[in-house]
């Protein structure tokens, strides 16, 4: 009676039943008990939950499927955004090439120019001095154009590495988000919205850096896109600052805002207010994954109609520590 009463009186528990043709099934089992003058009366209910259990198997195979198809949506999210950034900086350097071709060509027709006068023994002083000044103002040009285009090949390549990877390690958050904003300059320089950044350099982080640059590139192309649709300039802010083991990051923008409804339902796979016009809906539900999952932190949203939309952010200092 003491096992009876401590596992089965008065509650339901799953067994397994036995058919009469051999074949078994899962079935819910209740027991009660009543005293009778006489002695205990037993009382046992037994239900058939084969449909509940195969219901329950295929809800979990299901979740299990939309689970797989959202992951693989948002690595291609992901691909897609990292294929942008390809194409914005293999624009962005054909600039700085291409100056820099121009001023290499032109200092050789010049080169060319003054080695015949050397031949025919023409050179006077004055020909000379304006030789050496152009040779110093186009090397200066091609060695200005090329330190830019090898400065948007380094601050693409480290943000592409760290994106296309998971590994956390040490880094300066600062200086690392204006190289994510190099990356980003193509993007940037179709507008007139200005980009601010305060921290300070020395503050580090170890976390993943990749995840922390698909943040702030998903919520600047999400300002560029959604928050400033009708503004023709704007103010996007960011502010990190320390606290105790903690990093908190403010994100703002000066853009049209949102009502609360739209900034309740901001992280919510697959919604946008632009569904007609290519958004697939899953740029700040990635945010939000990433921030909550990858950097183990947590993320909030603030916005009003006509005044703009805030995110802050707060994740650990050193993701060792908080594992």
């Amino acid at each position: 009676m003491k096992t009876l009463d401590a596992k089965i009186i008065g509650t339901g528990r799953e067994v397994v039943g036995l058919r009469k043709d051999g074949t078994t099934f899962p079935m819910d089992l209740s027991v009660s008990v009543t005293e009778l003058q006489d002695g205990l009366l037993f009382t046992g209910i037994v239900r058939d939950i084969s449909e509940r259990k195969a219901a329950d198997k295929e809800l979990r195979n299901t979740l299990e499927t939309l689970q797989k198809t959202q992951n693989e949506l948002v690595q291609v999210e992901k691909m897609a955004s990292l294929g942008g950034l390809v194409a914005g900086v293999a624009h962005e350097i054909n600039t700085p090439v291409g100056i820099g071709v121009t001023a290499a060509s032109y200092l050789k027709d010049r080169s060319r120019e003054f080695d015949q006068s050397f031949k025919d023994g023409a050179i006077t002083k004055s020909q000379l001095a304006k030789f050496i000044e152009t040779a110093e103002q186009s090397t200066t040009m091609i060695l200005t154009n090329l330190t830019r285009a090898a400065d948007l090949i380094r601050s693409f390549k480290q943000v592409a590495v760290d994106q296309t990877s998971s590994e956390p390690r040490q880094f300066n958050v600062g200086p690392y988000l204006e190289e994510v904003l190099v990356s980003l300059r193509p993007q940037l320089k179709q507008t007139q919205h200005d980009v601010i950044v305060e921290c300070d350099p020395e503050i580090e982080l170890n976390n993943d850096p990749g995840s922390l640059a698909q943040v702030v590139t998903n919520l600047v192309m999400n300002s560029l896109i959604h928050g400033f649709e009708g503004v023709e300039k704007g103010d996007i802010h960011m502010k990190v600052v320390e606290d105790g083991d903690a990093l908190v990051f403010e994100y703002s923008d000066s853009g049209r805002g949102m009502d609360e409804e739209t900034c309740k339902k901001i992280f919510d796979p697959f919604f946008t207010t632009r569904r007609g016009a290519g958004g697939s809906g899953l740029g700040m539900n990635i945010v939000f994954n990433l921030v909550t999952q990858t950097l183990r932190g947590t993320i909030s949203c603030e916005s009003a109609v006509g005044e703009g939309t805030k995110f802050t952010m707060t994740f650990p200092r050193d993701i060792a520590q908080a594992a």
